[in-house]
Order: structure tokens, then C-alpha cells, then sequence
């Protein structure tokens, strides 16, 4: 794996992600309904809504509005009839592209989605066009400043696949997708806070970013996920430390 953790690739983004907060929110509610509404309210045999879950109380949500959007999906409350809808496509410098829907009017959806690619110089591609290159696993961060063996043990201990060190000092365990949670508990049992815990499509191979595409691309990323139907966008951008100190 590349030596450079989200940290690093990320953290010129923070500010915006943060004014994005709202919106953010409304598209974890939204999950958490389908979720529950598709596989019953019980996070231990639901894995998708699970990692919902996960998902909002990483990003700082109530569990009283996590728990209200539970309830809405298991009491049918909801008339919306969502489905996930996965698009792929080649962002800027081959850049390999998932975006991850949930929508109830595909033509609307797939309008805006091919807007973006367009609008930054890629291109939406047909079912299958760079879904080889990801596996879906479940992503436990922590942040620099945890012990490595302390982590790997714990980690190796509750089931993980894999974890791994960045330069900066941040720690991501990899797991099965659907052991993320039951993986996360016994890390928490042992001590070990994570700053976040998700699923995520992880690629096999990067795409080095240079000065002049990884512009390019994080506004493909910002217009997609300013989609209200756009759940998830997953790439294989690799923006290395000297390229970000230029954004």
C-alpha cells in the first residue's frame, strides 16, 4: 500500500468537508433508513446498517437522530423507494472512479453524476469498467499516536485482515465488511478509540496525482459529492504530501 495515510491526502479538504457537515448528515439519515428499512432495525445481524451507524457516530451524530432514522426504516414510515445505483468511471489522469448512489429517480441521478465527470474531464463508464480494481472492506482509522504493536495485536486478536502504518503515524485496520463492527467493539474493549470506522472500496493500484490533475480531481469529488443522490465516492488518486502543499 502507498506510504501516505488519508491524513496527509485529506486534510486540505477539511475545511470544506466541514461546511458540507449538513448535507452530510442528511445522506447518513438517509442510509440509515434504507438500511433498516432493507435488513430490520438489529445492527448485529444487519451489517449494512451497522456500518451506518458506525458511520454517523464518527461523524459526531446524536444516536437519538441515529436511533429516529432506524425507526423510520423498521415502521415503513418513509415513502421513499431508494435504491443503490453504483456508477464508474475515469476521473482526471486515469483516475479509476466508483460513486455510490441511493436514489429514487435513476434518470435524475445519473444526469448529474455524468455532469461531473464531463464538466472535470472524465468520463462515465459502463457496469464493470473499474469495479476489478476495488475490494469492498471495512476501514478502521486511528489517528498518529497510537502504538503500532499495541494496535496490530489488538487488531490480529479481533479478526482483522490487515493493518497498516502510514508514514505520518496513522493506523488503518482493514476487515471483512461485514465483521467491521464486531471487529470495532473488541478494539474499543481493549482500549483503542478509532476516529472512524467504515466501509469503504479499497483500489489495488494508485493513480499518482500531479499538480496540474489533482485539482482536477478533488473538484470531481466536490461536485459529486455535492449530489444529493450520492452517497459514496471512492477513487484511486494518490495525492502525495508535496502535491497537496500546492492546492
Amino acid at each position: 500500500m502507498a506510504g501516505h495515510s488519508k491524513w496527509a491526502n485529506t486534510k486540505h479538504r477539511k475545511a470544506a468537508q466541514d461546511a458540507k457537515r449538513g448535507k452530510i448528515f442528511t445522506k447518513i439519515i438517509r442510509e440509515l433508513v434504507t438500511a433498516a428499512k432493507l435488513g430490520g432495525g438489529d445492527a448485529d445481524s444487519n451489517p449494512r446498517l451497522r456500518a451506518a451507524m458506525d458511520k454517523a457516530l464518527s461523524n459526531n451524530m446524536t444516536r437519538d437522530t441515529m436511533n429516529r432514522a432506524v425507526a423510520r426504516g423498521v415502521g415503513g414510515d418513509d415513502d421513499n423507494n431508494m435504491e443503490t445505483i453504483i456508477y464508474e468511471g475515469y476521473g482526471p489522469g486515469g483516475t479509476a472512479v466508483m460513486v455510490e448512489c441511493l436514489s429514487d429517480n435513476r434518470n435524475r441521478t445519473v444526469s448529474e453524476v455524468r455532469h461531473a465527470f464531463t464538466k472535470t474531464g472524465g468520463n462515465l463508464g459502463t457496469d464493470g469498467s473499474v469495479a476489478y480494481l476495488f475490494t469492498k472492506k471495512g476501514v478502521i482509522s486511528f489517528a498518529p499516536g497510537l502504538d503500532e504493536d499495541t494496535v496490530m495485536d489488538a487488531a490480529l486478536e479481533a479478526g482483522a485482515d490487515d493493518v497498516v502504518t502510514y508514514d505520518d503515524g496513522a493506523i488503518d485496520v482493514f476487515t471483512a465488511w461485514e465483521s467491521l463492527g464486531a471487529v470495532k467493539d473488541a478494539l474499543e474493549a481493549a482500549g483503542l478509540t478509532a476516529d472512524s470506522a467504515e466501509v469503504s472500496m479499497i483500489p489495488s493500484t494508485k493513480a499518482d496525482m500531479d499538480e496540474e490533475t489533482a485539482p482536477k480531481l478533488l473538484r470531481l469529488i466536490d461536485m459529486l459529492e455535492d449530489c444529493d443522490d450520492v452517497q459514496e465516492v471512492y477513487h484511486n488518486g494518490e495525492i502525495s504530501d508535496e502535491v497537496a502543499a500546492t492546492l
